[in-house]
Order: structure tokens, then sequence, then C-alpha cells
């Protein structure tokens, strides 16, 4: 049975400009260096429970932008927010609003932040909230969401 998801790849169009982007992320690992078909692969997390691959000009030189997010503990979103500024990156929440007011999803529910890679590829950070699940809320800022949880 699926447990979850382990491995994703990106294509990327310049491997060592991107190893140095995420090799300045918390929690990603350098794992193996493939010069050959230059190739770099990261676990995520703990070794053994998540990887990435970032493959130069794989299958083609075109890149399409793509989407993943890392998965954070809750407690950490407040500084993951200052280390992605202090990288000189632009995070932002759901609608793409400056990221002081993130989004929380009330359907799973969770809160999430949101920036780029060197090559445009869409990342992000979420954090899942202890709460039950409220599909019948539109999404709202995460302050909002305390609030009405009592927590604010």
């Amino acid at each position: 049975m699926i447990r979850g998801l382990f491995e994703t790849h990106i294509n990327v169009s310049n491997v060592q400009r991107s190893a140095a982007f995420y090799e300045q992320l918390p929690g990603v690992l350098p794992l193996y260096n493939d010069p050959v078909r230059k190739s770099r692969f990261y676990w995520i997390g703990q070794p053994g429970e998540a990887m990435l691959g970032l493959r130069e000009n794989y299958p083609s030189p075109l890149v399409q932008r793509q989407h993943f997010a890392f998965r954070i503990a809750l407690a950490d979103m407040p500084e993951a927010r200052n280390r992605l500024l202090g990288l000189g990156l632009q995070p932002e929440n759901f609608k793409g609003e400056s990221a002081e007011k993130l989004i929380v999803f009330p359907f799973m529910p969770a809160v999430s932040i949101y920036f780029d890679d060197p090559d445009g590829h869409s990342l992000e950070l979420i954090a899942m909230l202890p709460d039950d699940p409220r599909p019948e809320l539109g999404m709202m800022y995460w302050e909002e969401w305390e609030q009405l949880h009592g927590r604010k």
C-alpha cells in the first residue's frame, strides 16, 4: 500500500545554480552528485524519508514551472518565513501577498508559505494545523483562524 510520497525530480536549467539554492534551505541534506547525468539528489528532512532530485535539462532543455510542498512543523512557520527573507527570497501567501499574513486552507486544515526557486518552480512550506477540517469555510488568514479557535 502507498504510505506517502518518497521522491520527486525536477528539471532545472543549471544544476550548479539550483544546488546552491536548495542547499541553503533548512532540512535539505546533500545525498549524491552525479556529474555525468548532471543530477543532484537530496534527503528532505530525515535521511530515508523523502528525496528530491535535480536534473539539468532532463528530459529536455525546456523548464516548465512545477509546484511542490515541503512539510514543516507548525511551530517552525514564523522562523521559516524569517529564514526565507534572510536568504533574499520574497515569500508570499497563497494570494500572492506578503508572507506577513499567511493563508489557512480550512479543508485540511493547513497554513503555508510560498517562494520560487531559480528556475521559477513554485515551492511551498506547509504545516498541518491541530484542528478539525472545516471545508465549509473559505480560505482565511492564519490570525483569523487562530481567533476562530480561541487562540488569539
